[in-house]
């Protein structure tokens, strides 16, 4: 079952903390899969939305655990039930969506996604299993299978037609790094 949840975060930040919030209040096991995903709904601005992966449960067993772990102001979709604040719920209905065809979101929590440290080859990585592909930034083939990617503790791949695709861009040594870096400097910060 894909489970949505929407808090109206502004930031992926923001929403990975509800992602780990909800897995830790739901007791989820290692094998769970969540996800952020940009939700704008009919009556709401742009913002980030989360999706899991749940075994068998409810909508108001879930807004219990998150209450009980003190998130009261988000919305939850699961399958046709829904609860909380209704546009919140849209959003969570539309991540949970998203994620279930594969077409859209960008996973967080996922198995093998803390032996994704250091660096490692391509196929040291695709080996563990949670990434279909390994993607270069503005290249038409895929890197070879011994090039080292440095991971920086933060890999985080997208939902692409139904594959997980780590997007990737060159560094210095031949090596290659997630597209995605921890700790982006927001622009502007330094001459505004």
């Amino acid at each position: 079952m894909i489970l949505g949840l929407d808090a109206g975060s502004r930031t992926v930040t923001e929403a990975e903390h509800l992602l780990h919030h909800a897995v830790k209040a739901l007791g989820l096991p290692p094998s769970a899969v969540g996800c952020t995903h940009f939700v704008r709904t009919a009556t709401s601005a742009p913002h980030v939305a989360c999706s899991l992966t749940v075994e068998e449960t409810t909508v108001s067993d879930v807004v219990a655990a998150l209450g009980e772990a003190g998130v009261t102001e988000a919305g939850v979709a699961l399958g046709d039930g829904r609860g909380g604040p209704g546009e919140l719920a849209e959003g969570a209905a539309l991540a949970a969506a998203e994620h279930a065809a594969g077409a859209g979101g960008r996973l967080v929590v996922y198995p093998g996604v803390s032996e994704m440290t250091g660096t490692l080859t391509v196929a040291e990585l695709l080996a563990l299993g949670s990434v279909d592909r390994v993607a270069v930034l503005a290249q038409a083939e895929d890197p070879s299978p011994g090039t080292p990617i440095t991971t920086n503790e933060h890999v985080r791949p997208q939902w692409r037609g139904g594959r997980v695709v780590l997007l990737t861009m060159p560094a210095s040594g031949g090596r290659l790094m997630p597209a995605e870096v921890p700790n982006p400097t927001p622009c502007c910060e330094d001459h505004a």
